[in-house]
């Protein structure tokens, strides 16, 4: 393929975000630096009429100034089919708004767009629940929606951690040890009364040192993870609640996780991912918005956005031939 590549990013509103962490923000400016030519879409903004996938796009310039870091153009209606690479960046939670606009990718991609991640491994790697495709390199776990099978999951671990299926940023995540006065109202506001399913993962002390964040791209690490360390009286470590990132390499334990689930995240299209690990141990494959390439690239010089595009960018190429 020639000319310039027309790169499509479907995300949420820009507005809001924060520039100096926002890993979206960082892949649209790496690809203007490269000349691409970029256009933003939010999430209700994309449609299918006839078997084609829709979208309102807008012709956008980023500056990476967090007082004035965007100009829009005019907004046009177009097919994804006149882009050549999507980036599906829209936050959590992963609901049915969510597994419908994977559909609507899928027509894209029928028509020959890339869309990166892939919208079926979207579709079907829930962020909490496809690290259990690897068990034996997560903390004891379980996934359920009913409140006794907690209680005796609790009394066998002596502490857990709770949290829902389909949200992010350690939104609703408690943790709970076998004397908690809350034990019930917290498990059953969790489990909406034993209608939804939660997962239950043993509290790992470690993560006082950090939740530690590894970046993939085509199911090869990036040699530097983020420690997200959780601020004094809080035990989750999230960036979200105010946990503060220290960059370090990763770890040969890290390596040995990563060269496991690198290669199926790799088969299955999942070209940038992020994998939460807490003391050796694998607790979520992140695959809809995955961020700290800002923090990752501020400590160290890196240009991890700009490896992602490249990776991509042989990727569409393969496409074309």
């Amino acid at each position: 393929m020639s000319g310039t590549i027309r790169l499509g990013v479907v995300m949420d509103p820009i507005a809001a975000i924060k520039v100096h962490k926002d890993s979206s923000f960082a892949m649209l400016l790496a690809a203007q630096g490269r000349g691409w030519t970029l256009r933003y879409i939010e999430p209700d903004a994309l449609w299918a009429r006839d078997g084609e996938a829709w979208a309102r796009m807008t012709p956008i310039e980023v500056r990476d100034d967090p007082e004035d870091w965007f100009t829009l153009g005019e907004a046009q209606d177009a097919p994804l089919s006149v882009l050549d690479i999507v980036l599906m960046r829209k936050d959590p939670p992963f609901d049915a708004n969510f597994l419908y606009l994977t559909q609507i990718l899928q027509l894209a991609q029928k028509q020959g767009v890339l869309v990166a991640n892939r919208p079926e491994s979207l579709a079907t790697a829930n962020e909490k629940l496809f690290a259990q495709h690897f068990p034996e390199l997560c903390p004891p776990t379980l996934v359920t929606r009913e409140r006794a099978r907690l209680r005796a999951f609790l009394a066998e671990q002596g502490e857990i951690v709770v949290k829902p299926l389909d949200a992010m940023g350690g939104a609703s995540v408690f943790r709970i040890q076998s004397n908690d006065p809350n034990l019930n109202v917290i498990l059953e506001t969790m489990t909406a009364l034993d209608t939804r399913l939660v997962m239950a993962q043993r509290f790992l002390p470690a993560v006082s040192e950090g939740d530690r964040r590894i970046l993939l791209i085509d199911g090869e690490p990036i040699e530097y993870a983020l420690a997200r360390i959780p601020r004094e009286g809080e035990f989750r470590a999230n960036l979200a609640v105010g946990g503060r990132g220290v960059a370090s390499l990763l770890t040969a334990r890290e390596r040995e996780i990563c060269a496991q689930v690198g290669p199926v995240l790799r088969d299955m299209g999942l070209h940038f991912v992020g994998l939460d690990v807490i003391g050796g141990y694998l607790t979520e494959i992140n695959v809809t918005s995955p961020t700290c390439i800002r923090e990752l690239d501020a400590a160290h010089g890196l240009d991890i956005a700009g490896r992602l595009l490249d990776a991509l960018l042989a990727h569409r190429r393969k496409m074309s031939r």
